[in-house]
């Protein structure tokens, strides 16, 4: 990854200086080659500050005069993500994790927030036919690709026993009750695939009512990007799939959109000369075989995030009509066969840089 050479500062969520970049999951965040940065703020300069939730690196970069306010800005970020975080976590009490205890026994009363976030889930279940589908969280513990990641695979007779659990028609939201109920037991939701995208929107929200108006928000894989720096456009890379960490094959200049990518890489490992990876596709119950990563550019990390999901497991050749029809929408996939194949908005925007390598 390239870094932007003028004044970088890195801190934590308590404000400890960081030496390096650390590596994010999917999107690397590069800086613009040749081109002359504006001094049209006198003491303007980046500062980037990092913290953890949702299972990821949550990063907030600034390109501000007022260092003291951005730090106020991001700890404002911090906490709120970390709030979206108990809310919707599945791996300790939240209301997701009460949701999943009850399946088949009892409606569970929840916060209007996480009846908005299950509710889109539900609407992108609907429009893309069951392929985002947030009741795979029936595999949890059997694939293991999380903390319990250990290099063994489920039999395959409990995957398929569990694939019966799965369906976004089985998840039950009363909104006059405000509650949610899961129709059968042993069902299980996870809002992993829309959760990360629904909280840096929220954090978009948080800096731009604070005054600021040039930086980028990033969680894992989703990403926002806000104005520029100085005048300068903000570039981001698409990390190649089968290299190193901080290795971009392509990358975009990107201004006031959401760049998010999903990805075989960071969840997974290789087995027998097959990659397993934590992208299920719910109709089958396995790792989804049709991309090695896909890119998606859209108005909010809010849609990105649980459409990227549905680009992955469908591949270019199925869905590329289905980006041409949404609006403001583009992806650039890495497919199985290592070929890049991108959407029209993004043609004349995406740099290649190189290939990506190939491998498993």
């Amino acid at each position: 990854m390239v870094a932007d050479s003028r004044r970088t500062r890195r801190r934590s969520r308590h404000g400890a200086r960081h030496g390096a970049w650390l590596a994010l999951a999917a999107v690397a965040l590069v800086g613009l080659a040749g081109v002359a940065v504006a001094d049209d703020a006198p003491h303007s300069h980046k500062v980037v500050y990092t913290d953890k939730a949702m299972g990821t690196i949550v990063q907030v970069t600034i390109w501000t005069p007022d260092e003291a306010a951005a730090a106020r800005a991001a700890q404002a970020v911090f906490k709120e993500i970390h709030r979206i975080d108990d809310l919707m976590t599945t791996w300790r009490d939240s209301e997701l994790f009460r949701i999943n205890a009850n399946a088949g026994v009892a409606a569970v009363p929840v916060s209007d927030e996480t009846i908005v976030v299950i509710d889109r889930a539900l609407d992108i279940s609907k429009r893309s036919k069951g392929i985002f589908d947030i009741t795979v969280g029936a595999f949890k513990g059997l694939w293991k690709f999380d903390e319990d990641m250990d290099g063994t695979l489920p039999d395959q007779a409990e995957v398929k026993k569990r694939l019966a659990l799965v369906s976004w028609k089985d998840v039950l939201v009363d909104h006059k009750k405000k509650t949610v109920k899961l129709r059968r037991k042993g069902m299980a939701i996870t809002l992993g695939g829309i959760a990360k995208g629904y909280s840096v929107d929220k954090a978009v929200a948080i800096l731009k009512g604070q005054g600021l108006g040039n930086f980028i928000v990033q969680a894992g894989g989703d990403m926002y990007v806000a104005g520029d720096k100085g005048g300068a456009p903000w570039v981001v890379g698409i990390r190649d799939p089968r290299g190193g960490r901080d290795d971009s094959f392509a990358v975009a200049p990107v201004k006031d959109h959401s760049f998010s990518t999903s990805g075989d890489y960071e969840r997974g490992f290789v087995k027998d000369g097959i990659r397993y990876h934590h992208i299920l596709d719910p109709r089958t119950g396995q790792p989804a075989r049709a991309s090695r990563s896909v890119t998606i550019m859209a108005t909010d990390a809010f849609t990105a995030d649980a459409w990227s999901k549905v680009m992955f497991i469908l591949g270019p050749e199925q869905a590329m009509k289905l980006v041409e029809d949404l609006p403001d929408f583009d992806a650039a996939w890495v497919d199985s066969k290592n070929q890049v194949k991108i959407s029209s908005g993004l043609t004349k925007l995406l740099k290649i840089i190189h290939p990506p390598t190939d491998g498993v």
